[in-house]
């Protein structure tokens, strides 16, 4: 049965080699007065803050800078990031960085226009008026969230991230360009890549998805497992970092619109409770929720293999080429040297709580098989003793 579909992008979105020259022009057809640009320090201390702020320089934009967003943004990043805002007296952000930058300039943009503390906003659509105005410029190929209406908070009160879904947090302007992905480590590169993958697998089977978004998964499945282990092995390869751009992007604009599912509910709490990085966790948990999900959609988890370049020809059933998709995942994450959860802080004994907090992430809604707080807490399980049967 055909449903009715409301379709969440930004309205310019920049992408290619050199783009963040154009920012000048486009932020100069907005009206716009004076930014906060929010970043972390470490990009701000290798210079691709400077770049950005070149092309600011040049174009008569006037700025100030938040370098405090932590590699898991909190509560606390985003108060400062509001205070900065408010004491500058901006009228619009700019966000320079991977997910963490991008995610905090949200939730200051929606408390600039909003009120109230962030935790206000966590669940789907809880703000009332649209964020300030943001200007989202990428420089990892992973989170996406420059391109959605999606944004994760972590509590530190609470030890939990905070999962907000909201139309309201949409930036303006989003802008992916490969060359201020350059140089990242190897380590970054491979994590970031595994979150792009996994919100392309996760959308692709999710119980939101959709015949535009199927479509932008499988193209960003096919652009990700190929480029990705270039982009590891040679930083410097624009081609290949192009390519992930594009890959994360793509995945991006359909998770935005399809949701996600348990891989993103369990790895929220790895980051949380560890301060895991979330690409990471959620390469680990991945094949584990894939083989969990297998049954409800064998000829999508096909399409997957297919698109990761498995050859499922001559598979004997769908089931069995469907198979082959966790087979690739797991190939392209020994490749791209995804380390086992055993190897990570970790603790089993965690594993029941972790598995309750999970249950109530706003993303296990859209998981397209219902779970319980025993079988999450088995994924762990199998993940920390890497049992693969």
């Amino acid at each position: 049965m055909q449903t009715s579909r409301r379709i969440y992008w930004p309205s310019v979105n920049l992408i290619g080699p050199g783009c963040v020259k154009e920012i000048g022009a486009e932020i100069g057809k907005l009206g716009l007065g004076k930014a906060l640009l929010v970043t972390d320090k470490v990009l701000n201390e290798v210079g691709v803050v400077k770049r950005v702020t070149d092309v600011l320089d040049a174009s008569g934009i006037v700025y100030a800078i938040y370098d405090g967003v932590q590699p898991n943004p909190t509560t606390l990043n985003v108060e400062e990031g509001l205070a900065a805002y408010q004491a500058e007296k901006c009228d619009f952000l700019i966000s320079v960085g991977g997910g963490s930058p991008q995610d905090a300039a949200k939730a200051i943009g929606l408390l600039a226009t909003n009120g109230g503390s962030i935790a206000d906003y966590e669940g789907i659509g809880k703000s009332a008026n649209k964020s300030a105005p943001i200007i989202a410029i990428n420089t990892t190929a992973g989170t996406a969230s420059e391109v959605t209406i999606n944004y994760v908070i972590t509590d530190e009160r609470r030890k939990i991230k905070m999962v907000m879904v909201d139309p309201n947090s949409l930036a303006w302007i989003a802008v992916n360009d490969p060359e201020l992905m350059v140089q990242k480590p190897a380590g970054l590169t491979a994590a970031t890549g595994l979150d792009a993958l996994t919100h392309a697998i996760e959308s692709y089977v999710a119980k939101g998805s959709f015949e535009l978004s199927d479509t932008l998964s499988l193209k960003a499945i096919s652009l990700i497992a190929s480029a990705l282990p270039k982009a590891v092995e040679n930083g410097l390869d624009v081609e290949a970092r192009s390519r992930m751009a594009w890959g994360s992007y793509i995945a991006g604009l359909s998770f935005s619109n399809a949701g996600l599912g348990i891989v993103h509910s369990l790895a929220h709490q790895l980051g949380s409770e560890y301060d895991l990085p979330h690409g990471v966790a959620n390469a680990i948990l991945l094949p584990y929720v894939m083989e969990f999900n297998l049954p409800s959609a064998p000829e999508k988890f096909a399409d997957i293999a297919a698109a990761m370049g498995m050859d499922t020809r001559n598979a004997a059933s769908v089931d069995e080429a469907a198979r082959l998709a966790l087979q690739a995942v797991r190939e392209l994450s020994a490749k791209v040297g995804i380390p086992p959860l055993k190897a990570t802080s970790f603790r089993l004994e965690d594993a029941g709580r972790l598995a309750e907090q999970a249950l109530k992430d706003v993303c296990t809604g859209g998981n397209p098989r219902e779970v319980t707080v025993e079988q999450l807490k088995d994924i762990y399980a199998r993940a920390y003793y890497e049992q693969r049967g």
